[in-house]
This record gives C-alpha cells, sequence and structure tokens, in this order.
C-alpha cells in the first residue's frame, strides 16, 4: 500500500512521537519548510515534555493517529527520535492508518513505527530525516523527490566521491525492512517484532560501542534474523569507535566476524543513518540490492 504523492502547497503534519525537542529547533524546522512552500499542521502535543518523552504515552499516540485522519495532511514528518515510540504502541488503532495511508517519515526511534506500519498496515514508509535534521541539498533532494516524485522504479546511490563497499558479485531482491540496530533488537520476542525473512535488511546505529554492535549482532543471529535475511545493507555507524582497542574489537572487526562472515550479499558505508547527507529509503518497498555497484534499486512505485 502507498500514499498519495506530496505537491507544493502541501499540508506536512509535524508529531513528537518520541522524545521532546526545544522550541526554537521546531520553530525553525516550520520555518525551513514554509519557506520551501509547504504549509505546515502541528500535532496538539507537539512542545510537551515529559522528562525523556514528548507528553504521555497517549497524547503522543493520539498526536499520530489524528494525522492519520486528518485529510489535509499530506506528508507525516517526526520532529525527532530519542525514546519512547515502543511505548505508544498498544494505544494505536492499525486499521485506521491502513485506511488512512500517508507519507510517514523518520528514522532512529522511528524505526519502530516504520517497520511496524509496513507488517501490520502493508505500508510503505519512508526512513529519512526529521524536522530537526540538517537538509543539506543531498538529503533535502532525496527526500523530496522521493515523496513528490511516482516513477516506477529508480537507484539510490551514495554520492560522488562516497563509495559504498560490497563483498558480492552478486544481486538479489526482495523487501526492504529495518532501521536502528538498537531499536530492531527491542521488538524481538514481541508482537512487533521485525520479519526478516528473504527481505534485505538494513541495519545503522550510533553512539554505541563495537562491543555493544556485537551484542546486537548476535541478539539478530540468535534469533535466526539474520539468517533468514536475503541480504544487507549497512548504513551508517556514526560515534561507533573507541580511542584506544586494547581491550575491544574494532567495529570492522565485529561486522567481519559478526556480518560478512554469513556470506550474503551485503553493501556497506551506505549513506543513511545518523550523519550526512542522509539518503531517503522506502521501508517496505521491494527493492535490488546490487551489490557489485553497490547501490539499491526501488523496483516499484512508493507513492502514486
Amino acid at each position: 500500500m502507498i500514499a498519495k504523492k506530496l505537491n507544493i502547497g502541501d499540508t506536512i503534519g509535524l508529531i513528537s512521537p518520541a522524545s521532546p525537542e526545544n522550541i526554537d529547533v521546531i520553530e525553525n524546522g516550520i520555518k525551513f519548510l514554509k519557506n520551501k512552500g509547504f504549509n505546515v499542521k502541528k500535532g496538539e502535543n507537539i512542545y510537551k515534555t515529559y522528562g525523556y518523552l514528548a507528553g504521555s504515552d497517549k497524547e503522543r499516540s493520539e498526536d499520530l493517529i489524528n494525522m492519520f485522519t486528518d485529510k489535509s495532511i499530506k506528508m507525516i514528518l517526526c520532529v525527532r527520535g530519542g525514546y519512547g515510540c515502543m511505548r505508544t504502541l498498544p494505544y494505536i488503532n492499525f486499521n485506521i492508518i491502513k485506511d488512512n495511508p500517508k507519507i510517514f517519515v523518520g528514522f532512529s526511534d522511528i524505526t519502530t513505527y516504520l517497520n511496524v506500519f509496513y507488517e501490520k498496515c502493508s505500508l510503505i514508509t519512508f526512513h529519512g530525516p526529521m524536522l530537526n535534521s540538517t537538509l543539506d541539498e543531498i538529503t533535502f533532494k532525496s527526500l523530496f523527490n522521493t515523496a513528490m516524485n511516482p516513477i516506477t522504479n529508480y537507484t539510490i546511490s551514495n554520492p560522488s566521491g562516497i563509495n559504498a563497499k560490497c563483498n558480492f558479485s552478486k544481486s538479489v531482491e526482495g523487501i526492504l525492512v529495518g532501521g536502528n540496530l538498537s531499536l530492531i533488537c527491542s521488538t524481538l520476542g514481541t508482537d512487533y517484532e521485525i520479519n526478516t525473512r528473504a527481505k534485505i535488511l538494513f541495519i545503522e546505529e550510533v553512539g554505541e560501542d563495537p562491543y555493544s554492535i556485537d551484542r546486537m549482532l548476535t541478539q539478530l543471529i540468535l534469533s535466526n534474523k539474520l539468517d533468514q535475511c536475503t541480504g544487507i545493507v549497512l548504513g551508517q555507524f556514526t560515534d561507533c569507535t573507541l580511542p584506544h582497542y586494547e581491550r575491544s574489537l574494532t567495529l570492522n572487526q565485529v561486522i567481519d566476524d559478526r556480518i560478512l562472515a554469513l556470506n550474503k550479499p551485503t553493501i556497506s558505508n551506505f549513506m543513511s543513518g545518523h550523519d550526512y547527507p542522509k539518503l531517503t529509503l522506502p521501508i517496505g518497498a521491494r527493492v535490488r540490492l546490487n551489490a557489485p555497484i553497490g547501490s539499491i534499486e526501488v523496483l516499484e512505485p512508493v507513492i502514486y
């Protein structure tokens, strides 16, 4: 299931489903979107703060559902990640989302929604920048070209000068799923866990030591999530290094041992995650992982 495309002059709905954001950051983001020609509608609880959450679980889930039912909203853009989306899952009526498909964009903690909306509603969602992101030219074009141009298929590649690495001469196809590694692991054993069978699994992370990356990847191995997937895309692993490695594996050693040793088609250093430029990826879309050249070919329309 895909949503209707975004046009200049359409309304973008803003929600804070996880952690709160500084008011100035929100207002600057709104000004940016308006300067680009879009209208903006704010969720009722967008400025609320409840500890490390942007309001209560019910308030945040109500803002989410209200954006899906609001006929004036064409795209739902999350303000930021942080933590909290998982807490709202019991309050979400997924039939409402299924009956009101919208372009839905976010990353990091929003990984939870991206995959659950695909699994439970068959809605293609978008792993892309949020309101508090730095919308450099490449990041901006990747998101808005994706949201505004309904085409049958297209290719997502790293910007010139940033090489993706690949370990295979074979290309594979599958539905693209995934996002932040921590959030993927956090749903395992629940009704909302990710399904990787015959899928292309995308993984990115930020601020985790190599041993923590090792632990989470091992959890995916032990739960058969890596064995079941067809191919793997490794995005940006930002600030996941150490000042020294006297008693630690390096991140590359962990990737070699936990991922590349599986001998599955894998692209690494793909520019999507917690750094810039940030390429927008359609979660739930059928793609071809073109390992020989390090690109992702989207094989179906993701909007109409």
